[in-house]
């Protein structure tokens, strides 16, 4: 889940960085290649119509920081209860000498995935 939301991270900061450099060339296309261009569409409403479009999405990526890190601490606090209650269920079943079937490996892959994303927290 944190892979997407850097990935999607790195996709506004490209989506900001390619909206500066059309805008770059566009003003650099209009000043070498239309210094007078009459009866079109005026180059300044577009290069206008483009920073109100960069305007939006910094706002956007601005509102889904904060997500971003909320969603983190709430993965955070889950690993963090998922191991606790593992190691509550462990010491349950060491005060009783319960006997356990040995864990399928469906069950150990999934253990170690929450380990590994426990540890990565």
């Amino acid at each position: 889940m944190e892979a997407e939301v850097n990935k999607l991270e790195l996709m506004f900061q490209k989506a900001d960085s390619d909206l500066d450099y059309i805008q770059y060339r566009l003003e650099y296309q209009l000043k070498t290649n239309h210094p007078n261009s009459a009866g079109q569409k005026n180059p300044v409403t577009v290069l206008k119509d483009l920073s109100a479009i960069k305007s939006l999405y910094q706002t956007l990526y601005a509102r889904f920081k904060p997500v971003a890190v909320e969603q983190k601490e709430t993965k955070s606090h889950i690993y963090a209860t998922l191991n606790k209650t593992m190691t509550m269920i462990q010491e349950l079943q060491k005060q009783t000498d319960l006997e356990l079937s040995p864990l399928t490996e469906e069950e150990k892959t999934v253990i170690e995935q929450l380990k590994s994303h426990i540890t990565d927290l």
